[in-house]
């Protein structure tokens, strides 16, 4: 990593706080710092609050970053998140960032299939905003519960050439598994790569799909964190060349790298 873009501590100020649907927002922070240098596939350390219960940073990845701001969609399943709901405009917090190594992008790429499942698209708005820079076209496979729980769907729209819906309640698109989409959309238009993210048995199945079909892929994994800095040990993966911390060496991997038959789905309280 450059120095340039060398993790640093620095204060930022929420900008807007927008709920997006049940449990679900969008923060924007002014982090011009951070902001400047982080790169698609990274994530962020934030500190919320002070006090007891928020001794611990949480990692979020970063939807987008740009003219100074840091973009973060959250859902609310613990104590720190429940108190970035809560946060208003005007409020101060500081992050460590960035962080992780990101989303790799080989060359002579004409085509990228994006699979997102829940909150995994937390780190695919700069991805395909990157792809859309390098001349490559992206198609999104998009999961959730429900229609309401597809976030940020204009943005997809307006930068993916093609987007694909999957609700598990039937209320939006394909009835089912966002990984249900992939057979047909590999076979209308075969991808150069594929990007994954969400549950962890999604990113299993996706995988497993690239994998029969030929295609590289990369999974990017969460993980219970407390440093954030590849020191605790809290984070690892274990991979055919051994355990790996998610922090450092990902979150993003290649997932033919992945033993996902030792990686079980991590329950993230933040």
């Amino acid at each position: 990593m450059c120095s340039a873009h060398r993790p640093a501590l620095e204060s930022v100020t929420v900008i807007s706080n927008q709920r997006l649907a049940e449990h679900v927002g969008r923060v924007v922070f002014e982090a011009p710092r951070t902001a400047a240098a982080i790169r698609p596939g990274q994530f962020v350390h934030l500190r919320i609050a002070r006090g007891a219960a928020f001794i611990l940073r949480r990692p979020f990845s970063v939807f987008r970053a740009g003219a100074g701001k840091l973009e973060i969609l959250y859902q609310v399943v613990g104590a720190g998140t429940l108190a970035l709901a809560e946060a208003k405009p005007g409020d101060g917090m500081d992050l460590i960032g960035p962080l992780g190594h990101g989303w790799e992008f080989p060359g002579g790429m004409a085509h990228a299939l994006v699979v997102a499942g829940g909150l995994g698209i937390g780190p695919m708005g700069m991805l395909v905003e990157k792809l859309a820079r390098l001349g490559v076209a992206s198609t999104l496979a998009q999961g959730a519960r429900s229609a309401d729980q597809l976030l940020a769907r204009d943005i997809f729209e307006d930068t993916c050439r093609h987007v694909e819906v999957a609700t598990d309640d039937g209320s939006a698109g394909h009835t089912g598994l966002v990984t249900d989409l992939m057979d047909d959309l590999v076979a209308a238009d075969a991808p150069d790569i594929v990007y994954v993210c969400g549950p962890e048995p999604m990113q299993r199945i996706a995988a497993t799909k690239a994998a029969q079909a030929g295609i590289p892929c990369q999974v990017s994994l969460e993980r219970l964190m407390a440093c954030g800095v590849g020191v605790c040990l809290s984070c690892v993966v274990e991979t055919t060349s051994g355990l790996q911390r998610a922090c450092v060496d990902g979150p993003v991997f290649d997932a033919s790298e992945v033993a996902w038959a030792g990686a079980g789905e991590a329950a993230v309280r933040r």
